[in-house]
């Protein structure tokens, strides 16, 4: 992986956690507290410390509300905070980091250091105003204590496209994130084909596979959880998403409006693997999304991995420097999908 794809996927993944973690409170600006719960969510070897530490999402969120309650206290104002709520930041808009926290993520991208989430978590353990070891001192430990470890760990543990063996003919793309549940929680929303519109974002409701429709009709029986056993050939038909989060209509073509699914594979608690193709475009190329669930400290390491058929003259379009901002861009699609996963877990 480059350094910058490394620093990329890294500023891009904290970002997104870090103002959904804000948007829990009401908040459009994302602070220190938040960018500190999006490393204790991180893949990395930045995250790996601090679960091994003992914090966890939760104890974390927990430290952050105390801190604000104490500093409203310390200024004479009897007050509750409001109680925090779901995570609505795909639904609302205007969201940005707070400059100390922008200028933290850009400091830990300079020249000379790592560019991923372990220099975000160097700087985070150094930052002055005093927050970061405050929340620590409430869960039970030390910036010091942090950097300790951490430089124990110090590799990136990165699973990318250069590291699978090579697909001949097919474009493939594979994105690490850590899931706050553990691996049985995870194989059941992951393995329930009436679950999948909540971690693929462009499926909004899949058909009960007994019901029969044409390619334009809306299906008159929706799958319900824990209605279909993962079984390996189960085919069941979906249909397009046709709001935004935020309510607004989504256009979406006919001959797109329509999925077939096909779990192809399934190893129970361990590998899933399903089959997505538009039966009415006759140009659309079958998708494979895969996932590998591994036990990890507090929760599930997740490899969310896709494949498809690379068409006829796109190697030719591709030159070299363009690669990584390929990489890039099926990272992020992927990172969609793992992202969407995590909010399941991370609800109220």
């Amino acid at each position: 992986m480059s350094r910058f794809t490394r620093y990329a996927t890294t500023s891009q993944s904290l970002s997104l956690i870090a103002m959904e973690e804000a948007s829990r409170r009401g908040s459009r600006e994302a602070d220190l507290e938040d960018l500190f719960l999006a490393l204790v969510l991180n893949d990395q070897p930045a995250g790996q410390v601090l679960r091994e530490l003992g914090i966890t999402v939760h104890t974390a969120r927990a430290a952050v509300e105390e801190h604000q309650k104490d500093q409203i206290a310390s200024l004479g104002i009897s007050a509750d905070l409001p109680p925090s709520g779901d995570i609505v930041f795909h639904e609302t808009g205007g969201y940005a980091w707070s400059k100390r926290a922008s200028d933290l993520i850009g400091r830990a991208g300079r020249k000379g250091r790592t560019a991923d989430a372990s220099a975000v978590l160097r700087e985070l353990m150094n930052e002055p105003s005093g927050l970061i070891a405050d929340l620590l001192r409430r869960l039970n430990t030390t910036p010091a204590a942090v950097l300790t470890e951490l430089a124990r760990n110090p590799a990136m543990v990165t699973t990318g496209e250069e590291d699978r063996a090579p697909h001949r003919g097919k474009l493939s793309g594979v994105c690490e994130s850590f899931i706050p549940a553990p691996v049985e929680d995870v194989w059941a929303l992951l393995s329930d084909p009436a679950r999948i519109p909540e971690w693929e974002p462009a499926i909004g409701t899949v058909e009960s596979p007994t019901n029969t429709t044409d390619s334009t009709a809306e299906p008159t029986t929706t799958a319900e959880p824990g209605d279909q056993r993962a079984q390996v050939g189960g085919v069941w038909t979906a249909y397009a998403q046709t709001t935004h989060p935020n309510g607004k209509p989504l256009k979406v073509s006919d001959k797109f409006r329509r999925r077939t699914l096909e779990l192809i594979r399934a190893d129970q608690h361990t590998h899933i693997s399903w089959r997505f193709t538009h039966p009415d475009s006759t140009t659309s190329l079958p998708i494979i999304t895969s996932f590998d669930l591994t036990p990890t400290t507090g929760g599930t390491q997740l490899s969310t991995a896709m494949t498809w058929a690379r068409r006829r003259g796109w190697r030719s379009l591709l030159s070299p420097g363009l690669r990584p901002l390929q990489r890039f861009l099926i990272w992020v699609r992927l990172s969609q999908i793992s992202g969407s996963i995590s909010r399941t877990f991370r609800r109220t």
